[in-house]
């Protein structure tokens, strides 16, 4: 363990995907970035809210993902340009297969930094309904008051 670098970058998640949509799979990848980008996500400068990904020619390509210009570097990109997924060919076609199912998507959960490299979560989704959404915001809230009650009753 002491070749591990000390992971003090910022985890960039995209809690809007968690109330939107089913989440039934995940998978850790790799991006393909310019080193611009990557000091940029180091700094928490970027957005994935509204970004998704999709399998074209055989390769995870992401889209709309957004990620500030660094500040003080001399090479600026495109902010909101598509940037390619790096998976195995296997995982690919397994997420083929998944999104083969009608109202499925694949959405980014996750930005983060592991052993020095930069991956992204990304999860095969299915979309909320409204009632969908109620639901879970009622079962949080239910979560919340019994751990409340567990706290005030330790004391």
């Amino acid at each position: 363990m002491a070749n591990r670098k000390e992971n003090f970058s910022p985890r960039i998640d995209n809690r809007k995907a968690f109330h939107e949509y089913f989440i039934e799979a995940k998978v850790e990848c790799g991006i393909a970035l310019l080193g611009s980008e990557v000091k940029s996500i180091r700094y928490g400068k970027a957005q994935i809210n509204e970004a998704f990904a999709r399998i074209e020619k055989g390769a995870l390509v992401l889209h709309n993902a957004h990620i500030d210009p660094y500040a003080m570097g001399n090479a600026h990109h495109e902010p909101l340009r598509e940037r390619l997924l790096l998976a195995h060919k296997r995982e690919i076609r397994r997420l083929e297969n998944e999104l083969k199912v009608k109202g499925t998507t694949l959405v980014p959960l996750a930005v983060y930094f592991k052993d020095g490299r930069v991956k992204v979560e990304i999860g095969v989704a299915r979309g909320k309904q409204q009632f969908d959404k109620r639901a879970t915001i009622k079962k949080k809230e239910q979560d919340r008051e019994l751990r409340r009650a567990t706290m005030s009753h330790r004391r």
